[in-house]
């Protein structure tokens, strides 16, 4: 059985990919005649074959054929031509674009089983739990058929059980949950309580979702720290006094808020300082900056509520309270103040890592997702993954509606109501999508009002939601759900439905983006089932509000509309067109430059995890940190004694007594005259040596072995705190001085460069300071010990 062919780019792209598919076709019946056991040794058979010099490439068409039979004879489930070429895409760290129902979790078990050959681990990423468990309990029996492990990673587990889900040859899991195991085993305590072995290969479900829409956060893992109720109080007041546009300015477009320079002096003249830049003053800098979010960005109500006391988040997709959710970095305690409620802990940044550069840590990285093309070249960008446009397995039959756009929300809701009623009369299944949750209980409301009964989805759980979305396809079902609801469920149409058109899919708002847009419009119409979408909005949408005022207010007078407010102009298509345009280009300009900046922080993170690891993996910490700090008494002397002062100006006082702090037999350096800085090197040189040999006398003691990996510990992961809080910091006021004319990219990068050489400085220095310290109380109980 060969598949259809069609002349066109996408063909000539997956060219190559095609003979590969015959010739897997072409093995069906000789794998047929196999026995389980048979098919079963094909395992070993490859595993030697890598072994002995062939690659995954080489061994691809006999290993994607096992995997089929194995699959027909287990699930019953036989894939399908495009299912093997979505698979081959993968395979190069591609994405494979496919349509919803065409059955993209089948195609991951196909070069997940031949990569895991290799013994190196495959992670294969889903959005939430309920995909992960369910695609390992599915897809995972193939790969157990065929003698290979399978692990499930999901937030809540054991060191240990984590330990055994990474080591197995193919792991399920959610994407963030991966990402905090990095961050995590960069702060444990000893080398086996980490859980992640070196990347290999992953494979990311809905690879836009996860690598676009998500990668606006940065994964952070927190840590709590008592913050000064006073500091954030007056902080609060000041900035209540601030005039919009005089002393501050708001974005809306990019929900930002950022100080005049006329704000920044009134804050100066209240504090009494002469420049709030200055890097000492940074931490009421990031108090005022804020307060100052607190204030305009954040809304009683609508982002948050006070209850019992207590602030609590609002999730603006799902509109449910977040509990146990705070958030970081002093925004919380500025909200805290604004409300006049008692600060409570604050959550400090212990580690953190954009979305983008965890995946990019992945030597090869590939993806399946029904909506990619619209953002294929920051995927090529950024991922260095290209989007393949794989061909549905039955011809699409879906019709897509042109949008009907009214002058006001109350002509949208009266239309979309019509239409409902029209098409339910019928017995036609109806899945209305909303960008939100608020807006999904509008519509519900205007429903109710029309006494139609409806399924409203509102994320109470991942489960019920998957059922619920399972069962829209069904004769005179309505559902009303957030556009991403249920996503990776497949919706059956029921009996009798396809005469009657299919699944009738409306949007009730242009999103933010079209990709979104094509997704919802992907639940109807699976596998050569028939379907329509069409998208009913109105100008007060939010889309055109936030992204398209002044292009609204200059074209709304131009529009013409009937009766029922509906818009007759054809240029208003345009239009909507131009906003979601901006909106995109926005979202793509954020995502750009917060990258740009993270990647300098990329950079210092790999040299600090890296030590970090160096340490934990020692066998002679005590030698290692002789190496790290070995010249640092010389860098003390060349600190005090500059090339632009005279001998008799050195302060030899000091410099003994920052000597005394890293040194276990200082000199004295008072009494002595020097006529330069290497006969000052030279006299010091021997105290130097002597503490080195004390500490050399400890280095078969395992205590003080383990007591001084603590300490180095102890150290790197303090000042790697504090460092991360002073280049948020950072970050914040290089945005304030962007109306400098300076470009902020290059700014951070150098300024961030001098934070970080103090900061190792300082980790040498406190790491001297502490051994000496960790030494000295040693022996001075062992003097203790002699005296008695």
């Amino acid at each position: 059985m060969s598949i259809l062919k069609p002349f066109n780019k996408s063909s000539r792209e997956l060219k190559k990919y095609y003979r590969l598919v015959e010739q897997i076709n072409q093995k069906e019946a000789e794998y047929v005649e196999l026995s389980d056991e048979e098919l079963q040794a094909k395992t070993a058979e490859f595993k030697e074959q890598l072994q002995n010099g062939k690659t995954i490439h080489d061994i691809a068409v006999d290993a994607f054929a096992t995997v089929r039979e194995a699959s027909k004879r287990i699930l019953g489930l036989r894939h399908y031509d495009v299912q093997l070429l979505g698979g081959l895409v993968l395979l190069e760290g591609n994405i494979a674009e496919m349509n919803t129902g065409e059955g993209k979790t089948l195609v991951a078990s196909l070069p997940s089983y031949l990569v895991a050959l290799e013994g190196k681990g495959v992670h294969v990423i889903t959005v939430n739990d309920y995909l992960a468990r369910r695609d390992k309990q599915l897809i995972g029996q193939i790969h157990e058929f065929l003698g290979l492990t399978v692990g499930l990673n999901v937030p809540g587990i054991s060191t240990f059980i984590k330990q055994e889900a990474y080591q197995s040859d193919i792991t399920y899991g959610v994407g963030t949950e991966f990402g905090f195991d990095y961050l995590r085993d960069n702060t444990v305590q000893h080398i086996n309580q980490k859980v992640q072995r070196p990347y290999h290969f992953a494979i990311v479900d809905e690879v836009d979702s996860v690598l676009i829409d998500e990668a606006k956060t940065p994964l952070i893992i927190a840590g709590k720290d008592k913050p000064s109720d006073r500091l954030y109080k007056v902080c609060s007041s000041v900035v209540k006094g601030l005039k919009k546009d005089d002393d501050f300015t708001y974005d809306i477009e990019l929900k930002v808020v950022n100080f005049t320079d006329e704000g920044i002096n009134k804050c100066e003249k209240t504090f009494g300082l002469d420049n709030l830049f200055d890097l000492e003053h940074s931490s009421l800098f990031h108090a005022l900056l804020q307060a100052l979010r607190a204030r305009v960005l954040y809304e009683r109500d609508v982002d948050y509520i006070v209850e019992d006391g207590e602030i609590k988040l609002v999730d603006m997709n799902t509109g449910r309270i977040m509990e146990g959710r705070s958030l970081s970095d002093g925004l919380h305690q500025a909200i805290e103040a604004k409300e006049g409620l008692v600060n409570t802990e604050e959550n400090k940044t212990h580690a953190s890592i954009t979305v983008q550069n965890y995946y990019r840590m992945y030597p090869t990285l590939s993806g399946m997702t029904g909506t990619a093309k619209s953002d294929k070249e920051e995927l090529l960008k950024i991922y260095g993954m290209d989007v393949v446009k794989i061909p549905t397995n039955k011809p699409n039959k879906r019709k897509d509606l042109p949008d009907l756009v009214f002058m006001t929300l109350e002509q949208k809701y009266k239309r979309l109501v019509k239409e409902v009623k029209e098409r339910h009369k019928r017995g036609q299944p109806i899945l209305i999508g909303t960008t939100s949750i608020l807006k999904s209980e509008e519509v519900a409301h205007a429903l109710d009002e029309e006494n139609l009964s409806y399924q409203l989805l509102n994320a109470k759980s991942v489960e019920q939601e998957a059922n619920l979305i399972a069962l829209a396809g069904q004769k005179g079902q309505i559902t009303i759900a957030t556009n991403m609801a249920g996503r990776g469920t497949d919706i059956m149409i029921g009996e009798g439905v396809e005469e009657l058109g299919g699944l009738h899919v409306i949007g009730t708002e242009r999103n933010e983006s079209k990709r979104i847009d094509n997704q919802l419009k992907g639940r109807s119409a699976r596998q050569g089932d028939p379907g329509s979408t069409q998208f009913i909005i109105s100008l007060d949408d939010y889309l055109f509000i936030r992204y398209a005022q002044d292009e609204l207010e200059r074209m709304k007078p131009k529009f013409k509309s009937n009766q029922d407010g509906l818009i007759t102009s054809e240029n208003v298509h345009k239009f909507v067109d131009t906003a979601q345009k901006i909106s995109e280009g926005v979202h793509f300009q954020f995502r750009d430059y917060n990258l740009k900046l993270e990647d300098a922080v990329n950079e210092q993170r790999k040299v600090a995890y890296q030590l970090r690891d160096n340490i934990l993996e020692s066998e002679n910490i005590l030698q290692f940190i002789k190496k790290q700090i070995e010249e640092l008494p010389n860098h003390i002397i060349e600190a005090f004694c500059t090339d632009d002062m005279l001998p008799e100006e050195w302060d030899l006082e000091q410099l003994e007594k920052e000597l005394a702090n890293i040194l276990l037999s200082p000199p004295t350096l008072q009494d002595e005259e020097f006529n330069n800085i290497d006969e000052l090197k030279a006299f010091v040189k021997p105290s130097v040596e002597e503490h080195f040999e004390i500490i050399q006398q400890y280095e078969d003691k395992e205590k003080v072995q383990m007591s001084a990996k603590g300490v180095s510990l102890f150290v790197i992961d303090t000042l790697w705190k504090r460092h991360l809080e002073r280049l948020n910091q950072l970050k914040e006021g290089i945005g304030i001085r962007q109306y400098q004319q300076e470009d902020p990219i290059q700014l951070f990068q150098k300024e961030g460069y001098k934070l970080f050489e103090a900061t190792f400085n300082d980790i040498e220095y406190e790491l001297a300071y502490r051994l000496k310290g960790l030494i000295q109380g040693i022996i001075d109980k062992e003097n203790e010990a002699k005296e008695k």
